[in-house]
């Protein structure tokens, strides 16, 4: 690919393409039968794509996210399920950074994978990127990934992540697991919290850690326009306490 389009503005938000009111897949009865793809896509603007994984594929039925910069553009988490024939992630995303980049030619473009932390359903796909030209897979694990984004021993300490021109705040969040990360995106106002916070029944590994990740989290939220709080999961029923 040749030629380059002029950079983004990221700092100005569009006015239009901007909706959450989606309905979400979540699987037929029966998985055999199923009738739904096995990643929903829902492009939130033209730089910002939400996909979703198929409860027919896996019961986790994660959520993943794809943000597109002026340089590079980060996976966030790659899904429940590692073989590319049930989850053809790759393939997708392949196809959206395509797509984006037919609109905004550029003469490189890297993909980032990032994880909002280290669990099975958050990590299954990075295989499918090993090959993967003009790709960083950032191991998941604490060490790797705190230290990929400037993380350390200061919980209160906040650092970016800049794709070209949008730039990410990062901010260390264990308690669901002790690797968990939050990011979040100014662009959207998006705070993606992976398990940490979203609507359902949340999982707690260190109480301690957890109460005082919700704090800061407060905290951020307070400084920052958070327009969406996205977790990577649903797991609520019409009836109350039942998962």
């Amino acid at each position: 690919m040749t030629g380059r389009t002029h950079p983004i503005d990221f700092t100005s938000p569009p006015a239009e393409g901007r909706s959450l009111d989606v309905r979400w897949i979540h699987g037929s009865e029966s998985a055999r039968h199923n009738t739904d793809p096995e990643i929903q896509v829902h492009a939130y603007d033209a730089h910002t794509v939400i996909l979703r994984q198929n409860m027919a594929v896996n019961y986790e039925a994660p959520f993943l996210f794809l943000l597109f910069g002026n340089d590079r553009a980060v996976l966030l988490d790659t899904g429940a399920t590692a073989a590319a024939e049930f989850f053809p992630l790759r393939r997708i995303v392949d196809e959206l950074v395509a797509r984006w980049l037919a609109d905004n030619p550029r003469d490189r473009y890297e993909l980032l994978v990032l994880h909002t932390h280290a669990h099975g359903d958050h990590v299954a796909g990075d295989g499918q990127f090993a090959d993967r030209p003009d790709t960083v897979v950032v191991g998941a694990d604490r060490a790797t990934a705190w230290a990929y984004l400037g993380l350390g021993g200061d919980l209160d300490r906040v650092t970016t992540l800049d794709l070209g021109g949008r730039v990410l705040e990062c901010l260390a969040s264990p308690g669901h697991h002790q690797a968990a990360v939050t990011l979040y995106d100014a662009y959207t106002g998006f705070l993606f919290t992976g398990d940490t916070v979203y609507p359902g029944r949340l999982y707690v590994q260190d109480w301690a850690a957890f109460r005082d990740t919700i704090d800061r989290l407060v905290r951020l939220t307070d400084m920052r326009a958070v327009s969406h709080v996205l977790g990577c999961h649903i797991e609520m029923t019409t009836t109350p306490g039942v998962d």
